[in-house]
């Protein structure tokens, strides 16, 4: 018996043996790129690794910002 899951674009139903896994077209499969692309999609999680939250706090320290500058 083969998995099955909705399509993540249009929410079709989906077996893991067909060729576009897990979207159910290729159409869908460039929709959901396209929303990565034009950042329609995002990662919302909270930085977690020290050494990049350091680097960061370094980058912001080193290149201020100036709201006066337009």
């Amino acid at each position: 018996m083969s998995k099955a899951l909705f399509c993540p674009t249009c929410h079709k139903v989906v077996l893991a043996t067909d060729e576009n896994f897990p979207f159910c077209s290729d159409r869908c499969r460039l929709l959901d790129l396209g929303k990565w692309a034009s950042g329609g999609y995002k990662v919302s999680t909270p930085i977690q690794d020290p050494d990049l939250l350091e680097e960061l706090s370094r980058s912001k320290r080193d290149n201020p910002k100036h709201e006066d500058e337009d």
